[in-house]
């Protein structure tokens, strides 16, 4: 189907695709810009996946401050090769992700879901667990409503899980997921420090 340019512009601002993706986004998805950004999302993600083994020691550390001295902000995030370190996009990227820190305050400082130490997911789900009995909620259903509580829980404390402060429509790892494949590397957010006057560690 011949794919109207307006729709693909659009789709553009919306994902940061490229041209010759959003296209075929589109086209696959008959017009509908909803589907071809889902479409999009998910080749982002296999594409990530997929890469996902591959070694990062290039990238950037970044210092970022925020409300005139009050956050501060340290992230550091690799990639692949010191060429893509370089990339304005790359460059752009970090800066949103400490943007979001500074927004989103990722409490104890987590990445990924995987960064949570077991002692702390287990006096969560005890905490899950007591909150649904108090309710009266019977046994059946008991795991289902604990099972939502820590989803609720990763993206609450985790960066990569938390809605992009920019775009809530996608969360951050939609958005490295997305630079993955455009830029055709591995991306990892390494590690971050988030600064507050006033506020203890």
């Amino acid at each position: 189907m011949a794919v109207d340019t307006a729709l693909v512009r659009e789709l553009r601002e919306r994902t940061g695709a490229g041209i010759m993706e959003c296209k075929q986004a589109l086209a696959q998805s008959q017009g509908d810009l909803d589907k071809a950004a889902d479409f999009l999302r998910q080749k982002g993600m296999t594409l990530a996946a997929q890469k996902a083994a591959r070694t990062t020691t290039e990238g950037l550390i970044w210092a970022y401050i925020h409300q005139g001295g009050k956050i501060g902000i340290l992230v550091e995030v690799n990639c692949e090769t010191d060429f893509v370190a370089r990339n304005p996009e790359f460059q752009d990227l970090v800066k949103d992700l400490a943007l979001q820190i500074a927004g989103a305050d990722p409490p104890a400082h987590y990445v990924y879901r995987e960064d949570i130490p077991a002692p702390v997911l287990e006096k969560e789900r005890e905490i899950f667990y007591a909150q649904a009995r108090a309710l009266g909620k019977p046994d059946k259903v008991l795991e289902q409503i604990v099972q939502g509580k820590i989803e609720k829980f990763y993206t609450e404390s985790c960066l990569w899980e938390q809605p992009f402060i920019k775009d809530p429509e996608m969360k951050v790892r939609d958005l490295v997921s997305q630079k993955i494949a455009k830029m055709g590397e591995n991306i990892h957010i390494r590690r971050f420090t988030r600064y507050q006057l006033g506020k203890g560690a």
